[in-house]
């Protein structure tokens, strides 16, 4: 996008108000307007490169979350295309905000960063090396030697063990050796990583791997700017969540940035404190402020989507209260195991818990809320029974089950929307 071609084309005297703030927002992300075509497969990197990274989740209650986050972006797409991305080095695997995966430009920045115990996995993968340093070594060493290994590849003798941390040794530190940065993964075999040392990997990356040595401030700046890119409008609270920056990230640390030129700074109203903005998105911004920011696209979210999940941003953003509660114990479990927020036309109007039952090609919708206050309009029942239909269609299992709804009134009505679409 075009840079602003001076600071006075943004007047700093008015504010955006809300809705304003939360269609910018939607369009850096993304998620503002429904795809003009036939997704490309390009547009997988694409979509990783606006949004700066991807989440990984192994969850697959119905699309692990990295291609669900994808087709809210992309509509219908065949997934392999993410999976040909990372085995053809567009994309590569490192800690980011998570597990995610990120552009292949951009690799050189996170593991200059993670060289500096920048995140946490770094820092426990250390700790695992010199507790198991002879074990750990040998398993490098067979790589080196041998190629590239899954964790499948070692079979396990406690074989009554389970449980999702309940790793075997070499799974752990193939780990570990992937949060150091002597391994990296150069593929993926139906989901599982496929671990092979980091120069063999850094070598076939497209655009060719370049090491980094900016210091740590100037990566830590780096970093702060691709968040607030990433996230359109932002307080300085929620930047470092993006890529878990410590410490904290706050206005006086930023105001040097504006000051240069390399942040715009914005009144939110509502808000009760200054809203940052990245010069590459001065147009989108005057747009927003001039009301020509249209939202229109519906959308189910994954639990992992950068749009939620972060509670203090989108509770603010859009007053949605959100918990991914796929890791809370059953019984305290509010709406259900695996829930994917609806967007709806700029805001989050509900939720639902879903499974895909793959076998018999049933999409089932366990449960279904709308927010408080949420009317369930023509427009609003015909969409989101077209993005139920269009997520069940390219996951492979057309045909929806609808359950239980709240309002309970919600049931007819989308049954019969479900059915004409």
């Amino acid at each position: 996008m075009r840079q602003p071609s001076s600071r006075a084309a943004i007047p700093a005297s008015q504010p955006l108000g809300l809705v304003q703030a939360q269609r910018l927002h939607l369009a850096a992300q993304g998620l503002l307007r429904p795809p003009r075509r036939r997704a490309r497969a390009q547009d997988v990197v694409a979509a990783v490169e606006r949004m700066r990274l991807l989440q990984i989740d192994s969850i697959h209650v119905v699309a692990r979350s990295p291609y669900l986050v994808l087709h809210a972006r992309l509509g219908t797409y065949p997934p392999e295309w993410l999976d040909e991305a990372l085995a053809q080095g567009r994309l590569a695997e490192c800690w980011a905000h998570e597990a995610c995966f990120v552009p292949a430009a951009e690799i050189g920045l996170h593991r200059a960063w993670r060289e500096r115990d920048g995140h946490w996995a770094h820092r426990h993968a250390a700790r695992m090396h010199r507790e198991h340093r002879p074990a750990m070594d040998a398993l490098l060493a067979r790589i080196r030697a041998d190629g590239a290994v899954r964790a499948a590849d070692f079979p396990r003798e406690d074989r009554g063990a389970s449980g999702w941390w309940e790793w075997k040794p070499e799974k752990r530190w193939l780990e570990a050796w992937f949060a150091l940065g002597e391994l990296m993964v150069t593929r993926r075999d139906r989901f599982q990583r496929v671990y092979d040392l980091a120069e063999r990997v850094l070598a076939k990356l497209d655009p060719p791997f370049v090491p980094c040595d900016a210091p740590a401030d100037a990566l830590r700046r780096r970093f702060i700017l691709d968040s607030v890119h990433a996230l359109g409008v932002t307080q300085a609270r929620w930047i470092a969540d993006y890529y878990r920056l410590k410490p904290a990230v706050g206005d006086a640390e930023l105001a040097p940035l504006v000051a240069a030129g390399d942040l715009l700074q914005v009144r939110v109203k509502g808000w009760d404190a200054p809203g940052y903005v990245h010069p590459g998105h001065a147009e989108l911004l005057g747009q927003a402020m001039r009301g020509q920011l249209r939202a229109t696209h519906t959308a189910l979210l994954s639990p992992f989507d950068p749009l939620v999940w972060d509670r203090a941003r989108v509770q603010a953003m859009f007053g949605f209260e959100y918990a991914i509660e796929c890791y809370t114990p059953a019984p305290k479990r509010r709406f259900g195991y695996y829930v994917l927020p609806i967007l709806h036309r700029g805001r989050l109007v509900g939720r639902l818990d879903a499974k895909a039952h793959r076998a018999g090609g049933v999409f089932e919708v366990k449960a279904l809320f709308l927010e408080p206050g949420v009317e369930a309009t023509p427009m609003l029942l015909r969409d989101l029974a077209a993005a139920i239909a269009r997520t069940a269609q390219w996951h492979g299992t057309p045909a929806v089950r609808l359950g239980r709804c709240r309002p309970a009134t919600l049931a007819v009505p989308l049954r019969a929307a479900l059915r004409d679409a």
